[in-house]
């Protein structure tokens, strides 16, 4: 195993983390051995980020970070991805930023199990976008800390973003065509989108 990538799952006030991305990072952590850990994701588009004492923003994967840190794994073993904000994201930075520049190919990729399915997904499609070949290994854990009703209102969301999503997977099949999709139509990344960034309703930002 070349690199653990440990997918960012909210961050509450102080740096916390909730109790499903805790058992994302413990899970890392059972696997990694020597490999490295990449935790992912800047925040959400759902909800502006805590921010710590001195006022900048608590991102998701420096609070993973801090979480490993204290758990005792070397600072060295622990890369942060603070670009991302959704999984596609996730999936695209973690590639251009952290896994190919080190030439890793055997991956161990971590997220819960409600975001699971989407997750995978994105991942198989983002990573195969290129001509390298990768071998990647998900690992879900247990929803901890989420409501049935929630879990399951979660699963029915997730489901729907992964049909909308299959027709963009459908015409884009390469990194040059992902690259103008994502930065002029995917509103996460778009100059319009980040412009007019507006708080999700409540039942959207309930797991965060």
């Amino acid at each position: 195993m070349d690199a653990v990538i440990v997918l960012g799952g909210g961050v509450r006030e102080g740096g916390e983390l909730p109790p499903w991305a805790v058992r994302r990072f413990e899970r890392a952590v059972e696997l990694a051995g020597d490999a490295p850990i990449v935790c992912l994701s800047a925040g959400t588009v759902h909800r502006p980020p805590p921010l710590d004492p001195e006022g900048y923003p608590w991102l998701e994967s420096v609070a993973g970070a801090a979480y490993l840190l204290a758990r005792g794994v070397p600072p060295e073993r622990i890369q942060v991805e603070a670009s991302s904000y959704d999984t596609i994201g996730n999936a695209y930075f973690a590639k251009l930023l952290h896994v190919d520049p080190a030439g890793w190919r055997d991956l161990v990729v971590i997220t819960s199990e409600f975001h699971m399915p989407r997750s995978r997904a994105i991942f198989e499609w983002v990573f195969g976008l290129t001509p390298e070949r990768y071998a990647m290994r998900f690992e879900a854990t247990a929803d901890d800390g989420l409501l049935p009703e929630l879990v399951e209102r979660r699963r029915q969301r997730e489901a729907a973003s992964l049909r909308a999503l299959t027709r963009v997977i459908e015409r884009v099949r390469d990194l040059p065509t992902f690259h103008r999709w994502f930065y002029t139509e995917h509103n996460a990344y778009t100059a319009t989108g980040w412009t007019s960034r507006k708080p999700a309703p409540l039942d959207v930002m309930e797991i965060y």
